[in-house]
């Protein structure tokens, strides 16, 4: 005897839990092979199945042959994790982490990971690495993630092996080697991870650890965009607008863009404005172009963040706002982008949307132009030219202007040019302020174009 004071009926105490309100939603289903599935699997976790007590919470979780219900789900991984499953201990972990079927609770997910992991689960090991790389339900440990994702990429696991080549490409929990980081991608990519498959495309594209190729490029980014992953449409989107390891096609652009702009990737947003900004495959619209920069913009992107002020400063598809404009400057400016960093400092200069503010303007200016942006490199010059924000320093103006005007901007170059036209912070050269006005003239600038046909009627004056 089995049971308690009777016999074991496996099928009488299967046929007693389908009767019971437990699997109800079940009969409802219209897919009787998963349905099959489904009871089949349930049948051996009422009787302890471990791994089928795993594939029940499955069912539950992703709606299965019977209806989603994550609290039913967590309970099942909950009694497969107990019983010693390494997949479901896995599987509890992410629910856990997620907040599916239970309140979201990091550390106990952590401490499920890292029981799945130490039975050698591979998905276990990738999530325990994630856990540890960015502090999730422990303190960060760049080495310990490091150590996890080389055990679950050894494993087989192909994300497990992605998240070693970008650890081994960014220098996370060991020391930085692209050449191991394009060998890791390209396992990965290869065992079919989306993610891994982008990343390749990318080493190829910018030659990371091995030699730039734009067709191979072109190639990964475009077996990532049709497995779903959101930055490979993106990319793909990308190479179509600019012809990269492909013929330039802008509707093709515009559909990958739209793509990656619904599966919620931020630069996929961005590019999908731009597209209705400028008519890229599409018509100009400048009220969607608005609408999908300022998804971006709050999505993180500090390129799109620039780019939304700019809409509200000049009132393009939507309408004028000065102080909006300074506030998405201000985001752009402190995640990094230079020209917002640039723009924020004409918005203390100018006192647009903020209060003018000379001494920031010029603080402004003085971050960008350190970064390397040729307009901050300008806006630099100007202030030391005129002491704004700072001392008069013509000197100083003109080494601004030069490194400004050596990167293409066509004000500086017209500046520079005037600089050595009138002896401001160099000596009087003719011969240069002939050059850098014709630079700044066949630049487009007219103001130039002007002062070189004064200075040359001058010269050959008869």
């Amino acid at each position: 005897m089995d049971g308690i004071g009777t016999y074991k009926d496996e099928t009488k105490a299967f046929d007693l839990f389908l009767k019971s309100d437990q699997i109800d939603e079940c009969l409802n289903t219209q897919n009787e092979v998963e349905k099959y599935k489904f009871e089949k699997n349930l049948k051996s976790a009422i009787l302890n199945n471990s791994i089928a007590q795993n594939d029940v919470g499955f069912f539950y979780q992703f709606s299965k042959g019977i209806n989603k219900n994550e609290i039913k789900a967590f309970e099942w991984y909950l009694k497969s994790a107990i019983a010693g499953c390494a997949d479901g201990q896995c599987n509890l972990g992410f629910c856990y982490g997620n907040g599916i079927g239970i309140d979201k609770n990091e550390i106990k997910a952590f401490e499920w990971y890292l029981k799945s992991a130490e039975n050698h689960y591979a998905i276990g090991q990738l999530n325990l690495g994630n856990c540890y790389q960015y502090g999730k339900g422990t303190n960060k440990n760049e080495t310990k993630a490091f150590e996890w994702y080389k055990k679950s990429a050894i494993a087989g696991c192909a994300s497990g092996q992605c998240s070693l080549a970008y650890c081994y490409e960014h220098g996370i929990g060991t020391i930085k080697n692209v050449i191991k980081a394009f060998e890791w991608y390209k396992k990965s990519a290869i065992a079919g991870c989306a993610r891994g498959q982008y990343s390749l495309g990318y080493c190829y594209n910018y030659s990371i650890g091995t030699n730039e190729d734009e067709t191979k490029a072109f190639e990964w980014y475009k077996k990532s965009a049709i497995a779903g992953c959101a930055d490979g449409q993106y990319n793909l989107g990308l190479c179509y607008e600019c012809g990269i390891g492909t013929e330039s096609n802008e509707i093709k652009a515009f559909e990958w863009y739209t793509k990656s702009a619904i599966a919620g990737c931020a630069s996929g947003q961005y590019g999908l404005g731009y597209c209705y900004d400028y008519g890229i495959g599409t018509n100009e619209d400048e009220t969607k172009a608005f609408e999908w920069y300022k998804k971006a913009a709050e999505n993180g992107d500090a390129v799109a963040q620039n780019t939304l002020g700019s809409c509200y400063q000049y009132g393009k598809g939507t309408d004028k706002n000065d102080t909006k404009a300074y506030e998405w400057y201000l985001k752009s400016a402190e995640n990094g982008d230079l020209t917002g960093q640039t723009n924020v400092g004409y918005c203390y200069q100018n006192g647009k949307g903020i209060d003018k503010n000379e001494t920031k303007a010029f603080e402004w200016f003085l971050k960008s132009a350190n970064a390397g942006c040729d307009t901050g490199k300008y806006n630099l010059g100007y202030c030391y030219e005129h002491g704004i924000g700072t001392d008069k320093n013509e000197f100083k103006a003109f080494e601004s202007y030069l490194n400004s005007a050596e990167s293409g901007n066509v004000k500086a170059q017209n500046c520079v040019g005037e600089c050595y036209h009138n002896g401001i912070g160099v000596d009087i050269d003719v011969s240069e302020a002939i050059y850098w006005f014709e630079k700044a003239a066949d630049n487009g600038f007219k103001e130039a174009k002007e002062k070189l046909n004064n200075i040359l009627s001058y010269i050959y004056k008869p």
